[in-house]
């Protein structure tokens, strides 16, 4: 799909320009980094949502160190958008956590954290999803694949970016037929226990803070050195989280 496709579909789904602009501009990130079950095939899968396409989300707390917002409808896209844009309007003197209740669906987390570093911000996010990853033992999915994205921003080029979903595959590439249901499980072969404790973790520190419906957490801060650097000269040439 091309973008203008995606666009004039979008807009058939009755969202604002505004607003088609923030999702082409995710779907499109994701296709040039290969994550496509993250790109132009959600669109698909959004017609088959109800959605209120006016909904907007809404700041609701906001303090030097902490932040709340509500999605109040909105997609969760659209949500970190939002905070995205605030938190680099108004970036903290220090550091400030950001938390979002009824956050869903929210793509590629690594995209809204190299935002952030390239506006200079050092940046943790991780959000929820449908339970998905069983115990490694079997029974019933008790955590969804909850990934965590981290940006450190660079003096000597782009940010390091690590994005991480805790299954073997996303949901993403299910949706898209790269992979089958039976694979959505904790990655790590015999250590799995390692990635579902991860999911657990971030399932429960979520919604500790968001509550029972879906939910991010964001961890933004100004950085006081420039490590970064350093390890690209180490890696010789490798290639780092985050590049493409």
């Amino acid at each position: 799909m091309s973008e203008a496709e995606a666009r004039e579909r979008l807009l058939g789904l009755r969202f604002d320009a505004d607003v088609v602009d923030v999702l082409v501009a995710h779907f499109a990130d994701a296709e040039r980094r290969g994550k496509v079950g993250h790109g132009f095939a959600r669109i698909e899968w959004l017609a088959t949502l109800e959605l209120d396409p006016s909904a907007r989300p809404v700041l609701v707390e906001s303090e030097e160190g902490f932040e709340r917002w509500d999605g109040h409808g909105a997609l969760g896209y659209l949500v970190l958008d939002e905070i995205v844009r605030a938190t680099l309007a108004h970036p903290p003197g220090r550091a400030r956590v950001v938390v979002a209740r009824r956050c869903f669906p929210t793509g590629t987390l690594g995209y809204w954290v190299r935002r952030l570093a390239e506006g200079g911000l050092v940046a943790a996010l991780t959000a929820t999803s449908p339970k998905r990853l069983a115990h490694p033992d079997g029974g019933p999915p008790l955590a969804g694949t909850n990934p965590l994205a981290i940006a450190i921003p660079s003096s000597d080029g782009p940010a390091l970016v690590a994005d991480v979903s805790m299954g073997a595959v996303t949901a993403g590439d299910v949706l898209v037929g790269r992979a089958g249901d039976d694979e959505l499980v904790p990655f790590g072969g015999k250590d799995a226990h390692k990635a579902f404790a991860l999911a657990v973790g971030l399932e429960l520190l979520v919604s500790a803070l968001a509550g029972p419906e879906h939910g991010a957490v964001l961890v933004v801060a100004r950085p006081d050195h420039d490590p970064v650097p350093a390890l690209r000269a180490l890696a010789a040439g490798r290639r780092l989280p985050g590049d493409r």
